[in-house]
């Protein structure tokens, strides 16, 4: 994730959130929408399309792009290895 965006006007259909600049494994960028307050610098899991914008069912958002997860560790194999968040970067 690279960080926060603020906004003094938006659209009043968005939930309670943030929208940050999250930099993928290839180095695009794109923004999502993060309902967990991740920190800026932490690695998440980000889905997109129309799961993104399903996880709010009782109102229609305008969201592409949402953060379901904080990534806390990356196992290396099946027989336990894992990489701690810092060396991810």
């Amino acid at each position: 994730m690279n960080g926060k965006l603020w906004s003094t006007r938006h659209l009043d259909s968005l939930p309670v959130g943030a929208l940050l600049e999250v930099e993928t494994e290839s180095g695009a960028k794109l923004i999502a929408f993060d309902p967990l307050g991740c920190a800026e610098g932490e690695s998440v899991l980000v889905t997109q399309g129309s799961v993104a914008a399903a996880y709010f069912p009782n109102c229609p958002v305008p969201i592409d792009a949402l953060i379901i997860g904080s990534i806390d560790e990356v196992g290396t194999s099946s027989i336990g290895k894992t990489k701690s968040r810092e060396s991810l970067a």
